[in-house]
């Protein structure tokens, strides 16, 4: 059984046009993007959905990688693909990977970003690396009961990349070219913590998911305002005292109490409004980088075996 070192997934959202069309261009112009020595694996996440042109059929595939639906007996098209990737591509598949790269864009205007769940530490070195190179800012998604089951996190290391702002179902070169420089810094980022060449920076800033916040709403749950134009396009700004978060249509302010104790991210993001999300709420956090965390990722990616990775503990 072969291991692959890396597994780049695009389209995990089917509405999401600019990564597979970089995966296009990387196969036909294998120059692209230097593999570095590293054995890499591509694939369409949501085939079906692609060509749907809709982000999933029948829901998120990006929150179907939970025991309840990969262990349960439903028949919908986005479990099945949760099943079948792994059973290709997980740690236990056919041609199991070692570490996952998803691939995504955003129509909030944040930019270019990084997000790990949790703090596995060849997660949190992987982030490190590519945050030395690039200076992209790093979303640490965690303690969130209510958005889990993300591709990544079924991979013993796993990152997501999301570009932005673009809309849905619009193709950018643009975001097409940020996406290919965000993932080659990731595939050399991969390729010297192999070879033991890997140099980390001192510290790890990330933006510490804090929780979500949703619009208000009236009692037939139809957004009663949107988000103010100081919120808007605004995204990793700490919110000061008294600042206006939503606008109702008759012109009001809204400004909810104890909002200002964070930084905003996925400002407006379309695609979470069905998902009773304005935006989330972050603290900036600054990480000391530690030695154990490249020691594990070296040793990921130098293995026979691909092994699961544990949580480094939360800071006291």
């Amino acid at each position: 059984m072969a291991i692959c070192d890396v597994l780049v997934v695009a389209g995990t959202h089917g509405n999401e046009l600019n990564a597979p069309w970089l995966l296009e261009q990387w196969g036909l112009q294998p120059d692209l993007l230097p593999s570095a020595g590293l054995e890499i694996r591509t694939v369409i996440g949501n085939p079906a959905a692609r060509l749907a042109g809709r982000r999933y059929i029948d829901r998120d595939l990006n929150r179907c990688f939970r025991s309840d639906l990969l262990d349960g007996e439903r028949k919908e098209l986005e479990p099945e693909r949760a099943r079948e990737l792994l059973s290709l591509h997980g740690p236990d598949g056919e041609q199991p990977c070692r570490v996952a790269i998803d691939l995504h864009s955003t129509t909030a205007g944040m930019g270019n970003s990084l997000v790990i769940y949790g703090r596995r530490p060849a997660d949190l070195a992987l982030a490190a690396l590519v945050q030395g190179e690039l200076g992209l800012p790093v979303y640490l998604h965690e303690g969130d009961p209510a958005q889990t089951g993300f591709l990544v996190e079924s991979w013993p290391c796993g990152l997501v990349i999301e570009v932005g702002p673009v809309p849905q179902g619009v193709l950018e070169a643009r975001i097409v070219r940020q996406t290919r420089l965000a993932l080659s810094a990731c595939l050399n980022g991969l390729a010297t913590a192999r070879a033991g060449t890997a140099r980390t920076p001192k510290v790890l800033v990330v933006h510490r998911h804090l929780g979500s916040i949703d619009f208000p709403r009236d009692g037939a749950d139809a957004p009663m305002a949107l988000p103010h134009p100081q919120l808007q396009d605004r995204d990793w700004r700490r919110l000061s005292p008294g600042q206006a978060v939503f606008e109702t249509a008759d012109g009001r302010a809204l400004v909810p109490e104890g909002m200002h104790q964070g930084i905003p991210v996925f400002v407006n993001e379309a695609a979470y409004a069905e998902k009773h999300i304005a935006f989330s709420m972050t603290r900036r956090e600054v990480l000391r980088v530690e030695p154990i965390w490249l020691k594990v990722l070296e040793t990921l990616l130098r293995s026979d075996q691909v092994q699961p990775q544990a949580q480094v503990p939360l800071p006291s």
